[in-house]
């Protein structure tokens, strides 16, 4: 296996390039030590990319290693986990569905956030889709990914010394990521075709291994295309509304051309988000090709079809124009034998018809497994789109909820893992959605759980700084970017996170509605606290660019600068280090808006106890003891007496509750009513957001029945 792999090692050695090809290394800490272990000032300089790693090590040292016993045992250690692993032999999947060996369930998604060594993400929903693929593989589920290559990835974000956004985008080099050429079954490069406006846009496929499952990529660079259609699978969420629609037609249809062309037959279907909803046309036209009637081909693709909406703000579900439909669609209508008012109304909103073809209604539609993605989200989603359903009661509106979850060991600090091993078991994260064993979290020692979570603030802090060198050292940051990015904080004060989309309905900048309320918070001699912002705004999104500018003055004000700092390039990285090393983690949006959010169960999970406004995922989330919610008024209409209100009950949380028992030390200098928050947040949240739980919900809520079997037919 290893031979198909760029990266080739002789000898007793040669499957390390096996290992690095497969991403189960990213959330497995023996197989991280392991290449660590090759060489360590490279694996750093290679930002934890072990392909890179294996590309830059200089054959001496492995031929070093090679005659190292103690390596040797590390490395064969290593090898046996994974292949045991590999062996699907005693998964979750087989004892609940022994019999069912001819399951493979589809999952079609724009964006897969797995690790930063394939940047083809650019937020919240391809890092749940990529936590998705990983918790399947562990289960031991047949799930096959479907996917984008985007060459230019997502934007890198530089933040000017003026605090302005810039978007750069650079090639990430292939050869140093974990991808490899997809294969058909006859063996040769699977490539398949997509007529577009009376052309032919051909498609590449590249594969990524996720454990036991498989993630394809769809790429037009290829030399065949011409200019503009090489440039269609360039970048994630580029370019105007045609390019748009041509992409999600590459990804729908194409991506259901693809997995024919590997030979796969998947019984399931399911659509992450109305992106990939296209897919549902093409197992439509199937249907029809193969002699069935218009209703028993629609009554087909809705068995098998499962589609999960993530957002209840109208801007996030795209609407095409119909004179575009109309452009690309017309011969495809033509060839099922529908009209254009029959195609065309398949994507039509009940409450704005005129508007254009909706991908939110089309996926409702033709799909009879529909779920919002947390128990808030599913009741707005069934009042946004009850009117698909005019005849039965909004209350059945055929929508579910599954809430959103973590992929416990991609998001775990090592301290935090080595601590709940000690005092959870050993086998802990194999029953990471069980409570029972998450209660054991309460016999942790105070002082131990405080020490690391110390340790885990240092790290951070430390990371800040080694950032804020390294540009200064490449001249990439002036010494007003260099204090702004953070190397002024204090790494014994009240450290809040806030990162996440710089979206304006989420309000960055709702805490400084007050300074006069903000600034004695920041300067107390005492009591101190600092607040960290990470996070990207759309380039297209101006007001979002605005909140970033905005912030950023803030970290510069000599008044606040050194209390307040912005990470730019928000990433998987920069994720892990903010998750685990503050010490609670913001959250404001403007309800209902926020559709699940899993940024503040990654905290939680590492001892960070959420202050948040109940939406999303939180608002199931809270139980009384585990954080603080902030109270919002939602008989306001007005969005600033909304946000007034809101910052208002904010400043007051901070003031009367948070700063105190943070700072509120026993003799041992141990804050202990604050580390019982950090335990019934651990305690409360992990078993029940995780994607283990999560991904079980999904096969035997959607997928089961998708596939035609009830729990009574396992």
């Amino acid at each position: 296996m290893s031979d198909s792999h760029p990266v080739s090692r002789p000898g007793g050695l040669s499957r390390l390039s096996e290992l690095a090809y497969n991403l189960w290394w990213s959330w497995t800490p023996e197989a991280r030590q392991l290449f660590e272990t090759i060489d360590p000032t490279l694996w750093r300089l290679s930002h934890h990319n072990p392909v890179k790693l294996l590309r830059d090590v200089k054959p001496d040292r492995l031929s070093v290693l090679h005659e190292d016993p103690i390596f040797i045992r590390q490395y064969s250690a290593v090898l046996k986990t994974f292949d045991q692993y590999m062996s699907r032999e005693g998964t979750w999947f087989r004892r609940q569905y022994p019999n069912w060996n001819d399951l493979t369930i589809a999952y079609f998604s724009a964006e897969f956030g797995l690790h930063n060594s394939v940047p083809i993400y650019s937020g919240g929903l391809g890092i749940l889709a990529g936590d998705h693929c990983k918790e399947a593989s562990d289960l031991g589920i047949p799930l096959v990914g479907l996917g984008f290559m985007y060459p230019q990835g997502y934007f890198h974000q530089h933040i000017t010394p003026e605090g302005w956004q810039e978007a750069q985008y650079e090639p990430f080099n292939r050869l140093d990521s974990p991808i490899t050429q997809a294969l058909d079954p006859s063996g040769q490069p699977c490539s398949v075709e997509v007529e577009m406006d009376q052309r032919m846009v051909k498609v590449m496929v590249w594969q990524i291994r996720v454990g036991r499952v498989s993630l394809y990529l769809l790429d037009t660079d290829v030399a065949e295309n011409v200019p503009r259609d090489r440039e269609l699978s360039a970048r994630l969420y580029g370019g105007n509304q045609e390019v748009r629609l041509c992409q999600e037609i590459l990804l729908g249809i194409g991506g259901v051309r693809v997995l024919r062309a590997l030979g796969l037959a998947p019984k399931v279907w399911h659509a992450n988000e109305g992106h990939s909803a296209f897919l549902t046309l093409e197992l439509y036209r199937e249907s029809i090709q193969a002699g069935q009637s218009h209703d028993e081909a629609i009554e087909r693709v809705r068995q098998c079809s499962v589609f999960t909406t993530h957002t209840p703000v109208p801007a996030g579900h795209d609407v095409f124009p119909f004179h575009l439909m109309t452009q690309y669609f017309q011969p495809y209508w033509e060839q099922v034998g529908l009209t254009s008012q029959t195609f065309l109304q398949w994507g039509q909103h009940p409450d704005s018809p005129d508007a254009g073809f909706n991908m939110t209604a089309l996926a409702l539609r033709m799909s009879s497994h529909v779920n919002g993605v947390s128990r808030e989200h599913g009741r707005v989603s069934r009042h946004m789109w009850r009117n698909l359903w005019p005849d039965i009661p909004e209350e059945r509106t055929p929508i579910r909820s599954i809430t959103n979850g973590i992929h416990i060991p991609t998001w775990i600090a090592p301290e935090m893992n080595h601590l709940f091993s000690k005092y959870l078991g050993p086998e802990w994260a194999q029953h990471s959605d069980n409570s029972a064993v998450w209660h054991r979290v309460t016999e942790i020692p105070d002082g131990e759980l405080w020490a690391v979570r110390q340790i885990q603030k240092r790290k951070l802090m430390g990371f800040i700084r080694e950032r804020a060198r390294a540009g200064w050292m490449q001249q990439r940051l002036d010494a007003t970017q260099v204090l702004a990015g953070g190397t002024l904080l204090d790494p014994e004060a009240l450290t809040i996170g806030f990162a996440r989309r710089f979206a304006t309905y989420k309000r960055a900048p709702l805490i400084f509605s007050s300074l006069a309320r903000l600034q004695p918070l920041l300067q107390d001699r005492w009591r101190p606290v600092q607040i960290i912002f990470a996070g990207k705004a759309h380039p297209a999104d101006e007001p979002g660019r605005r909140f970033i500018h905005d912030v950023y003055s803030f970290c510069k004000d000599h008044g606040m600068g050194g209390h307040i700092a912005f990470l730019e390039d928000y990433d998987m990285h920069v994720a892990k280090y903010l998750v685990q090393g503050v010490d609670i983690w913001l959250n404001t949006p403007r309800p209902p808006m926020e559709a699940s959010g899993t940024s503040g169960q990654k905290a939680a999970l590492n001892g960070v106890p959420n202050l948040s406004v109940l939406d999303g995922w939180w608002q199931e989330g809270y139980d009384g003891a585990n954080g603080w919610p902030i109270p919002t008024s939602l008989h306001l209409t007005d969005w600033q007496a909304q946000d007034a209100h809101d910052a208002d009950q904010l400043y007051n949380i901070l003031e009367q509750d948070v700063v105190p028992l943070f700072y509120m030390r026993d003799r041992d200098g141990i804050p202990r009513g604050w580390i019982q928050i950090v335990k019934d947040a651990i305690r409360t949240i992990a078993p029940q957001f995780c994607t283990r739980r999560m991904v079980k919900e999904y096969m035997e809520l959607l997928y089961a029945p998708a596939g035609n079997r009830s729990p009574a037919m396992r």
